[in-house]
């Protein structure tokens, strides 16, 4: 079997104006990191769903991305986070939504997977499971960040003016999430997010939710999405995909493609990275940019940004 890892930070890339050059070589650090977190596993025979537990773990502790430290804040100022992974070879899942104190959401939603009763726990629920479980909790404003604060009063802004349809996806959205396959041609996902900017508090996106931001299932593929996670429920994107691949013969390219469509159609803006049981890798996005990375089966990462894609070493 071919080993895959591939990863994303989330579609709506700010425009590469709106940062220095240092913090974008920061953020293709950070997803050099999450490759070889999870790629480490990969290549010593470990289980897929480690590997991208290991990957968005680290997506989560950087400060650039929406998902656990540098989450979004919600319309009450505080973060919500949502989790959850899935396992391919058993279709065993586990998430967690709406928490406000667990350091590493997709770390939670793996414990429960593991449990196997109950997949999905929300709020304080999944607080207290995950210190029950000896899962790092933290404070609330652990997850926050300058940057974040400063998207939130600009959609506040935009709220009272009425341009909050006009807001980017950089302004308002952002997820993390990894696929892998591994040595034994097992699948598995995991998405992490902190939903959107100035959401309604209690609003639960699609990552948390199996078969819409996260679907594994071996012999067809794995999938992570990003976006606006309310379509991507609608559609039920990784699972489509997926049923696409089983029911009409479409390669992943294919299936992945005809869902993109979808949603462009729509005019969603929506990315994603998905794996199939050859090891073959997608990455497809139809925002400006979409923080991205994977490994080729010799071991050399790729990560990127906009649209140039560069090469980041050995995992």
């Amino acid at each position: 079997m071919t080993l895959a890892l591939a990863i994303h930070g989330g579609c709506g890339t700010l425009p590469k104006a709106e940062m220095t050059e240092a913090e974008w070589a920061q953020a293709r650090s950070d997803l050099a990191s999450a490759l070889r977190a999870g790629w480490t596993i990969l290549s010593k025979g470990g289980p897929a769903v480690d590997a991208v537990e290991a990957a968005v773990r680290v997506m989560e502790d950087s400060p650039l991305f929406n998902a656990g430290h540098g989450a979004a804040f919600n319309a009450d100022g505080e973060h919500e986070l949502d989790a959850s992974i899935m396992d391919g070879a058993t279709l065993a899942a586990g998430a967690v939504c709406a928490v406000k104190r667990i350091k590493n959401p997709v770390a939670a939603a793996k414990a429960l997977m593991l449990r196997g009763d109950p997949l999905l726990l929300a709020g304080p629920a999944a607080d207290i499971f995950a210190e029950h479980e000896g899962i790092d909790t933290v404070e609330n404003d652990y997850f926050s960040t300058e940057r974040r604060r400063k998207n939130l009063s600009s959609m506040k802004i935009r709220e009272l003016v009425g341009t909050a349809a006009e807001a980017s996806e950089a302004e308002k959205h952002g997820t993390v999430g990894a696929v892998a396959c591994d040595a034994q041609g097992h699948l598995a996902a995991a998405t992490s997010t902190g939903g959107y900017t100035n959401k309604p508090v209690g609003r639960v996106g699609d990552s948390p939710i199996i078969g819409a931001g996260t679907y594994a299932r071996d012999g067809r593929c794995a999938v992570s999405g990003t976006g606006k996670g309310e379509y991507f429920i609608r559609y039920c994107v990784g699972h489509e995909i997926a049923s696409l691949m089983a029911y009409k013969g479409l390669s992943l390219e294919q299936a992945t493609q005809e869902a993109m469509a979808e949603l462009t159609a729509h005019k969603v803006g929506a990315g994603l990275v998905a794996v199939d049981e050859t090891g073959h890798i997608v990455a497809p996005y139809n925002t400006d940019g979409m923080y991205r990375g994977w490994v080729t089966p010799d071991g050399l990462m790729h990560v990127a940004t906009h649209a140039d894609v560069e090469m980041a070493g050995q995992a």
